[in-house]
């Protein structure tokens, strides 16, 4: 009777051990699913929306349309002794070399016109666009303004991507913007800072200064490249910087849409910037000339000489008299005198008011046509 007791109880305790291995696999054999199913989401989650303060949409849109600018100047190499006239037959034929250079550009519409800087194509014997897609062609020079520091490049190529122009007048300081190039040919970068300042001038860069100051960096082989907003409307065409070492200390500037779009305008139907001239040479209105001239005001713009038989000269003003406003816009200073000089239409009346002697009074003239800056 012992003995089949205990034979009883060791197969009980044989069966119950099978039990429990038979439930402990049941439950560990969907392991292996359960940890695929943890790894979908995870893709889920990388395909989704960008994170609050990402600006990958408003680089997207314009990148594809800001492209790489190489230019070509064929130089001659001049021994130093081909000046000599004893020596100079044995170097009548100098040899060529090739002087390459980088810049950016911005495709502004389809039909394949670039807006870049002046400076980048100035005197370039070829000019090559190269696409963010890797397409390359030849560009021809439409024309060129100095005195703005900018240029126009057309390309002849089918499905070409083109930039929003934006409207500079709704930016304010402090926006953010991205600036897009191609800095020392590592290829297309994008750069984030604010608008520092607008309307800067007086930085004798160019001519014709009305600039967007930014801090996004902007370094060699950005010239010509796009700043646009968080939208990814063009704002201006980075141009210059502030620098003592030639890299970027976050002192950048762009020539503003609006500008850039009255040049590529007035490019792509006269070949040039036509702009209205009076001859006259200005100085500003400091304390010490305000104090000598018995002045009460300190805006305005002193004619500091006069072009003879220019227009200025025949309708008759003459050095010393301060210029007031140009048909009834204030004139506040002579960076805004040349600015509304040169958006009169050559051939045209215009109205100017000037003080001369404590007394005002007005002078009718008939606009000249502003001489090409000399290349």
């Amino acid at each position: 009777m012992r003995r089949l007791w205990l034979l009883f109880a060791q197969t009980v305790t044989i069966a119950l051990a099978l039990y429990f291995v038979y439930t402990a696999v049941q439950r560990g054999s969907p392991a292996a699913p359960a940890a695929a199913g943890v790894a979908r989401p995870a893709l889920l989650a990388d395909a989704g929306p960008p994170s609050p303060g990402s600006y990958r949409a408003a680089a997207g849109r314009a990148m594809p349309a800001v492209v790489n600018i190489l230019t070509t100047k064929a130089i001659r190499k001049k021994h130093p002794l081909s000046r000599d006239p004893f020596f100079k037959r044995f170097f009548e034929r100098d040899e060529d070399e090739d002087q390459n250079s980088l810049g950016s550009g911005v495709i502004v519409s389809p039909q394949g016109y670039i807006l870049t800087n002046y400076h980048v194509v100035e005197a370039a014997d070829e000019i090559q666009v190269v696409l963010p897609d890797g397409r390359k062609a030849p560009a021809k020079l439409v024309g060129t303004d100095p005195e703005t520091d900018l240029a126009v490049v057309r390309i002849t190529l089918e499905n070409l991507p083109s930039v929003t122009l934006g409207q500079v007048e709704q930016a304010k300081v402090g926006d953010v913007v991205l600036a897009i190039g191609n800095p020392f040919g590592v290829g297309q970068t994008v750069t984030m800072g604010i608008i520092s300042a607008l309307g800067r001038n007086n930085l004798h860069i160019n001519h014709f200064e009305n600039f967007i100051q930014t801090d996004a960096a902007i370094n060699f082989g950005n010239s010509g490249g796009a700043l646009i907003d968080t939208q990814g409307n063009l704002l201006g065409i980075n141009s210059a910087i502030y620098s003592q070492t030639g890299g970027s200390v976050g002192i950048g500037f762009a020539i503003p849409v609006s500008t850039a779009r009255n040049v590529l305008e007035a490019i792509i139907k006269d070949g040039h910037v036509v702009r209205g001239w009076i001859g006259v040479e200005s100085q500003e209105i400091t304390p010490e000339l305000a104090t000598s001239f018995g002045l009460q005001r300190d805006t305005g713009a002193i004619i500091a000489g006069v072009v003879r038989n220019g227009p200025a000269d025949k309708a008759g003003m003459r050095p010393g008299d301060i210029l007031l406003s140009v048909d009834g816009k204030p004139v506040k200073d002579t960076n805004e005198m040349l600015n509304l000089i040169a958006q009169l239409t050559p051939g045209g009346q215009s109205t100017m008011r000037i003080l001369r002697k404590s007394r005002e009074s007005d002078l009718q003239l008939t606009v000249g046509k502003r001489p090409l800056a000399k290349k």
